[in-house]
């Protein structure tokens, strides 16, 4: 898996309607710990958010696998609540009139998660979930 960071500039051109939650990781200091990190990596994450639920979030192209019908696959990685949070659209696209639907892949999402899991986990040398 390569992850490619969207930065803030190119943001709103990365957006998609399809990106849904893969799973919340309710770990204390996790999400603090995983934002110090990205931070550090990466500099300022791609949106600015600025409520108090809701402090950063970091979104990446992901390489490497396949997310057809969409030509590319979103992840997002953010806090929530005090969580962590993992988004991605891997198993939705948007219909017709940019409605959200489920894709063959649906089912597949928690296998994915796992693979983001082990992917961040080796990346930012700590455990995730």
């Amino acid at each position: 898996m390569q992850l490619m960071f969207v930065p803030v500039e190119e943001f709103y051109f990365a957006l998609t309607l399809a990106v849904r939650t893969l799973e919340d990781i309710p770990t204390p200091g996790l999400a603090a710990a995983v934002e110090a990190k990205l931070k550090h990596e990466l500099g300022q994450s791609s949106t600015v958010a600025a409520a108090s639920q809701n402090t950063y979030n970091y979104v990446f192209k992901v390489k490497d696998i396949d997310n057809s019908p969409n030509p590319q696959l979103m992840l997002s990685i953010s806090d929530w609540q005090g969580n962590l949070r993992l988004s991605s659209d891997y198993g939705w696209t948007l219909d017709s009139d940019r409605k959200p639907i489920r894709t063959e892949k649906f089912e597949h999402r928690t296998v994915f998660a796992e693979q983001v899991k082990a992917h961040l986990q080796e990346w930012l040398e700590m455990p995730i979930g």
